[in-house]
C-alpha cells in the first residue's frame, strides 16, 4: 500500500473540490436520509442522557419550533423515548455550527461540488450571542428563527437560485486575502457574499421593507457566510474521504461531550475522546466557570485548511480568540508541521502567499505530538444561556493515537 500516493490524491481532490451555493430548500425536502422524527446535530454520536448543556437546550429549541415540545422536560422525554431520533449531521452530508441541530422545517443551504458532483448542507446564521445553537431557545430566540424561515428564507432562495450559483471556494481565497480565516472571522467574507446576494434579494421582493430587512441581517452579521463555509468545506473533505491506504483526517467535529474525527482510508469509523474547554476571551459578566465543553461541526474548516490552519491570513482574530498577531502566525505555522500539502487556491499575503496548511496526517500528528489548532466560539454550559465568548482549543491527542493502531491494524504495518 503506497500511503504517499494515497494521500497525494486525498488532498488533491480536496483542494480541487469547487463547492457552488445552489439552492436553499428544507431540510426535510433536500437532506439524504432527513425524516419527520429525526433532529441532526455537531459531532459524533450522542445521547440525550450524554448531552451537553448547549445540546440539550437546541434540541429542546428545535422541537419546541416544530411544535413537538413544550419545554426542556418534553424534549427529554421524546428523545429518551425513542419518538424523536439524534443522528449526526455528517451522517446526512450535512454541518451545523456549535450544536448543529437542523430539524425537518429548517431551511438549509444547498451546496454542490462541480468537479467531484458530491452535495453538502448546512442551516442558516443567527449571528451572536443567545442563539439556537449556543443553546438558547427564549422567546426572542425563536421568534427570530420563525422570521428568518417565513420572511428571510424564501427570498434567499429566489435570490440564490437567480444568481445562478456562489463559488464559495472562490469568495474563500478572497476573504482570505482581506483578513478573515474562515471559521471564527468572515467579516470580508459576508461582506463579499452580501454583495454578490444583494441585486437579488431586491428582485426577490417587491417588498423594499423586506428587501432593507433581509439585507440588513445579513450585512450587519459578521457571520453570514460561516455556514455556506462549513458546508462547502463539507463538500472539500468529503471528496477526500474513501481512499483506501490515505492516513488524512476527513472530519474533525465535537458535540459538546465527544471530539471525534474520521479518517479518509478507515471508512466511517468515529475515533472519539473528550472534549476539553476552550480558552479564551469572555463577554463581560461570563468566566472559564461557565464554559460548556468544546461544541461544533465548525473544524470541518480547520480539515480543509482554513479557520485555525489559517490565522496567519487573520491577526486581529486574536482580539475574540486571545493571543497576539505573533501567535495567529506561529499558529499558522506550527500546523505545516502536521499537514500534507499547502492549498493551491488558499493562499495567506503574510506569509508571501504560501498555501494554507491542508490535510491533517495522522501520522504526522503523532509521530510529532503536535494536536490541529482550532478557534471557535464558547457556549454556556448551562441550557438556555447561549454564547458566552471565544477562544482557542486543541483536540485530544488519543484518538489520533487511536486512529493511527486502527490504520496499522486494518492494512498490516
Amino acid at each position: 500500500m503506497d500511503i504517499e500516493k494515497a494521500n497525494a490524491g486525498a488532498t488533491e481532490r480536496m483542494m480541487e473540490a469547487r463547492p457552488l451555493l445552489i439552492g436553499l430548500g428544507k431540510a426535510r425536502d433536500v437532506i439524504p436520509g432527513m425524516r419527520e422524527n429525526l433532529l441532526l446535530h455537531a459531532g459524533p454520536p450522542i445521547t440525550w442522557d450524554r448531552a451537553s448543556g448547549p445540546m440539550r437546550g437546541a434540541i429542546t429549541g428545535a422541537l419546541i419550533l416544530e411544535g413537538k415540545a413544550r419545554d426542556e422536560a418534553g424534549a427529554q422525554a421524546l428523545v429518551e423515548s425513542g419518538e424523536i431520533e439524534l443522528e449526526p449531521c455528517h451522517h446526512h452530508q450535512a454541518v451545523g455550527p456549535m450544536a448543529g441541530v437542523i430539524c425537518p422545517s429548517m431551511s438549509v443551504y444547498i451546496l454542490e461540488n462541480e468537479t467531484h458532483g458530491n452535495k453538502s448542507f448546512s442551516n442558516l446564521n443567527e449571528g451572536y450571542g443567545k442563539v439556537l445553537r449556543y443553546g438558547a431557545y427564549s422567546e426572542d430566540v425563536l421568534a427570530r428563527l420563525r422570521w428568518m424561515e417565513d420572511v428571510m428564507a424564501p427570498v434567499l432562495a429566489e435570490a440564490i437560485a437567480a444568481s445562478g450559483g456562489i463559488d464559495i471556494r472562490a469568495l474563500l481565497a478572497e476573504a482570505l486575502h482581506m483578513g478573515d480565516e474562515g471559521h471564527n472571522r468572515n467579516k470580508a467574507g459576508s461582506i463579499l457574499y452580501t454583495t454578490k446576494l444583494a441585486p437579488f434579494v431586491v428582485k426577490a421582493t417587491r417588498d423594499a421593507d423586506v428587501a432593507s430587512e433581509v439585507l440588513r441581517f445579513l450585512g450587519e452579521n459578521a457571520l453570514s457566510v460561516l455556514n455556506p463555509v462549513m458546508a462547502a468545506c463539507k463538500a472539500m473533505a468529503d471528496a477526500a474521504h474513501g481512499i483506501e491506504g490515505s492516513t488524512i483526517v476527513s472530519v474533525m467535529a465535537r458535540n459538546g461531550t465527544d471530539f471525534g474525527i474520521r479518517v479518509s482510508g478507515l471508512g466511517d469509523r468515529w475515533f472519539t475522546a473528550p472534549v476539553a474547554v476552550p480558552k479564551g476571551l469572555y463577554f463581560p459578566g461570563f468566566t472559564a466557570e461557565d464554559a460548556s465543553g468544546d461544541i461544533g461541526d465548525s473544524t470541518i474548516t480547520e480539515t480543509a485548511g482554513i479557520g485555525g490552519f489559517a490565522m496567519a491570513s487573520a491577526p486581529a482574530i486574536v482580539t475574540f480568540v486571545s493571543g497576539t498577531p505573533r501567535d495567529a502566525l506561529n499558529a499558522t505555522l506550527e500546523m505545516y508541521e502536521i499537514c500534507y500539502a499547502e492549498h493551491k487556491y488558499f493562499t495567506m499575503p503574510p506569509l508571501d502567499f504560501r498555501g494554507t496548511p491542508t490535510g491533517i496526517d495522522v501520522r504526522k500528528v503523532v509521530e510529532k505530538g503536535i494536536t490541529p489548532r482550532v478557534n471557535t466560539g464558547i457556549a454556556h454550559k448551562d441550557a438556555g444561556v447561549g454564547q458566552v465568548g471565544a477562544g482557542l482549543v486543541r483536540p485530544p491527542m488519543a484518538m489520533f493515537e487511536e486512529a493511527l493502531v486502527a490504520f496499522a491494524e486494518r492494512y498490516g504495518y
